[in-house]
């Protein structure tokens, strides 16, 4: 059968069940930007080890006979059918990750979208709408700070100037890391044609917590992404000496900082909400120095928007008594927020009926939310997006513990498969 022919249906030699193919590009991928002292993965954006999976992924489509292209901003597609055609039905997620993150955020749904695409061939499903998978960049943020980078510029949610000043760590700024791996930074920007032409995004993904495991499901399909942001809090006091400064004549900015930390987890608590103060920046940093400057980030996320405006709220009623108290400055400055994302209703319907009725009239299956920002809620302003996860029985994530069980893994990749053949047969 000619590329062809491969590209216009689903056609091509019988493909064996998801299991081979799966564990094949798990092993191949598994050692990609491991650290092999922690055990995590360090795949960040624009480095050698994104290199690789970005290599890995075009050696994939390539090997299907897919169509392999990477959009303006640096985002790969592999191409099943006419790209132009429009309707089309597309999956995926993402394969860089966090600071020593584990295996499964992000690649187990690119992995799963390959395999469920293998599985569909065996079945010889015949495809009535163009077909893609696609690896989106920087998802993670782990180098540049905001998450989602490659589908926020895509959707529009990000600007060219806002994506300019992005700079890591080392002080290089994201057009400087992007002409280092190649890439044209000055193509970036929005990209509505391609938008545009995509009838439904389904995105795969390890569960980051333990729904699942505690209903006993393998799968579920996602109902909402929290509402969720980062707040700056910037306590400001006096420097003195550590050992001659009495502790009555101290302004020191850490109390009321560790105060902060203990507020926001009892509000928290009140509304059964999460909220963390994870990361933190101390001037002038000396172990014998009272500090001028604590600068912690509040990361805080809830069911609702009435219940995150309550923790919010609360944490900085505390967090300025505190301050007030001890003869502390603060300001409280919001960084970033994301309203509550819906995921297409009816999209996740017709997964819950293709995923329960349709194979079993009295089966359903768990529909939950996520305190986790996914690219295909960045993409839910634009197309008809919905997710689906699997199991995690440690509940961890963003850490080499994260885990989903081999069954539970092939379980994704057929529900994928089925999900996605009721999908392009219409």
């Amino acid at each position: 059968m000619t590329h062809g022919e491969r590209a216009r249906g689903g056609g091509g030699a019988p493909r064996p069940v998801p299991g081979g193919s799966f564990h094949e590009m798990w092993r191949e991928l598994a050692p990609v930007g491991r650290h092999p002292g922690s055990g995590g993965y360090r795949r960040f954006a624009w480095t050698g080890a994104d290199s690789e999976c970005r290599a890995w992924f075009e050696e994939q489509a390539r090997a299907r006979g897919l169509v392999h292209e990477v959009d303006r901003n640096g985002n790969q597609w592999a191409w099943l059918g006419d790209p132009t055609a429009g309707d089309a039905v597309v999956t995926g997620s993402h394969l860089d990750s966090v600071p020593d993150g584990g295996a499964f955020d992000g690649p187990l749904g690119v992995v799963s979208s390959f395999a469920a695409l293998d599985e569909l061939r065996a079945r010889g499903v015949e495809f009535g709408r163009p077909f893609a998978i696609v690896n989106f960049g920087d998802e993670e943020g782990a180098r540049f700070g905001l998450a989602c980078v490659g589908s926020r510029l895509t959707a529009g949610q990000l600007t060219v100037e806002q994506a300019h000043r992005l700079t890591d760590g080392d002080g290089i700024t994201l057009p400087r890391a992007m002409e280092a791996a190649g890439y044209d930074p000055d193509a970036i920007g929005p990209d509505p044609e391609r938008l545009g032409r995509i009838g439904a995004f389904v995105e795969l993904h390890v569960e980051q917590g333990r729904t699942l495991d505690l209903s006993g499901d393998p799968v579920g399909i996602a109902s909402a992404i929290w509402p969720h942001g980062r707040w700056r809090f910037d306590f400001r006091g006096e420097a003195n000496h550590a050992g001659t400064t009495r502790l009555v004549d101290r302004r020191d900015p850490m109390l009321s900082y560790a105060e902060t930390v203990l507020a926001a987890r009892r509000e928290a608590e009140l509304a059964g909400a999460v909220a963390t103060f994870g990361k933190i920046a101390v001037e002038p940093n000396g172990v014998n120095a009272i500090p001028s400057l604590v600068r912690g980030w509040l990361d805080s996320r809830a069911a609702d928007q009435a219940s995150l405006d309550a923790v919010v709220g609360g944490v900085e009623k505390a967090a300025r008594e505190y301050a007030e108290a001890h003869g502390i400055d603060l300001d409280v400055v919001r960084e970033s927020f994301t309203p509550v994302v819906e995921f297409d209703h009816a999209l996740r319907d017709e997964l819950a009926r293709i995923l329960g009725k349709d194979r079993d009239p009295g089966l359903t299956v768990p529909v939950l939310g996520t305190g986790a920002g996914h690219d295909a809620g960045i993409l839910s302003g634009s197309i008809p997006t919905a997710m689906l996860f699997v199991r995690n029985p440690t509940g961890v994530s963003h850490s080499p513990a994260e885990y989903a069980a081999e069954d539970d893994c092939l379980a994704g990749v057929t529900a994928l498969a089925d999900v996605l053949e009721g999908l392009v047969r219409r």
